[in-house]
């Protein structure tokens, strides 16, 4: 599987099982809307396409360490991974620059939240990477 095909995977998981899964969340209660289009800085693309090019790089990374699994292993690692990766760059580096405190200020629902997120997000870029991978010979 080539770099590229990670991060699509990565992408499109991003858009419908990140996406999804948000609203879901949603429906069972307070959560902030998902395909947020609000212009993001310096560039002014949307902030959904920007979340979508981080989840194609976290698709890479997600490929990397999982490409080898078999079976049940597999499923286990993209969702486990999927969810503690890119929430505990988010919880310890992205919210705290933008002011936040670590992890949110501990706020049970921001955590709670940031792990189903991204380990839907991992489950779909496992799918994914399934799906475009080449057919074996």
């Amino acid at each position: 599987m080539s770099y590229v095909k990670a991060f699509v995977a990565g992408f499109l998981a991003t858009l419908i099982f990140h996406q999804g899964m948000l609203a879901l969340l949603g429906l069972l209660g307070p959560a902030p809307a998902p395909f947020n289009m609000t212009p993001t800085v310096p560039f002014g693309i949307p902030a959904v396409l920007s979340l979508a090019f981080w989840g194609g790089l976290w698709g890479i990374v997600l490929w990397l360490l999982i490409r080898t699994a078999v079976g049940a292993r597999y499923w286990l690692l993209a969702a486990v991974i999927g969810a503690l990766g890119p929430s505990i760059v988010a919880w310890c580096v992205v919210m705290p620059m933008k002011g936040m405190g670590v992890a949110g200020g501990f706020d049970p629902k921001i955590i709670v939240g940031a792990l189903l997120l991204n380990a839907a997000w991992g489950i779909g870029t496992g799918i994914f990477l399934r799906a475009l991978r080449p057919d074996p010979a």
